[in-house]
């Protein structure tokens, strides 16, 4: 596979993929469009870096379908000052992206073989990498104006939420009753109400189950 195979597949992503399916800002569409997603996926998969579908890492986590991604990231309207946390960095998709959006980029992951293969392909991208449990997010730069939780979880803990600045967003997706729902909310003081507006296949983030006699 050529660079020209991999420049003509991402064109086609953003034409049949993004464009039809509701990714319309011409800012996320150019940031998806000039991230080369090929160098984020595992060698043996890279004829499948611009499928539309999750693409398996390993441990049970995956790089989400770029549909997804570029829905959430439509729906949290960047203005391009933000100061953006991305948790379950993988191996760095999703916060290469976000660095074309924002003004700086935190993104943390706790599996170690997924963070030093992002820690390679983050280079040269400005996003500060960090090693952590996901569910504690990174309050070393907080607050932050957005945060976006890159899979699906059943509950966003407080001690997130607490990271965002108020008036700020989170994106994630959002299990309610076995199906998964992208979905924005706006923090406001310590509560954050969120507003889901479409199913997506994406893959669960470990240590995000809602507790017990939780719902959304």
């Amino acid at each position: 596979m050529t660079e020209q195979n991999y420049q003509a597949m991402r064109r086609a992503m953003v034409e049949s993929q993004l464009r039809t399916t509701g990714v319309n800002d011409p800012r996320v569409l150019a940031a998806m469009g000039a991230v080369a997603r090929e160098d984020f996926v595992p060698a043996e998969r890279r004829a499948l870096a611009y499928a539309d579908a999750t693409i398996p890492l390993g441990n049970r986590r995956a790089v989400n379908p770029p549909m997804a991604l570029g829905l959430l990231l439509v729906e949290s309207r960047l203005t391009g000052k933000e100061r953006a946390l991305v948790i379950g960095a993988a191996t760095g998709y999703a916060a290469a992206v976000v660095a074309w959006l924002t003004a700086s980029v935190v993104a943390i992951e706790e599996d170690a073989a997924l963070a030093a293969t992002a820690s390679g392909a983050l280079e040269g991208t400005g996003v500060i990498l960090a090693q952590g449990p996901l569910a504690a997010g990174h309050l070393a730069g907080a607050p932050y104006d957005f945060i976006l939780i890159d899979g699906a979880v059943e509950d966003v803990p407080a001690a997130i939420i607490d990271q965002v600045a108020d008036g700020g967003r989170i994106a994630t997706g959002l299990v309610e009753q076995g199906v998964t729902r992208l979905a924005v909310g706006r923090v406001v003081g310590d509560a954050v109400g969120f507003v889901t507006f479409a199913d997506a296949a994406i893959t669960p983030l470990p240590g995000f189950a809602a507790p017990r006699g939780f719902s959304f």
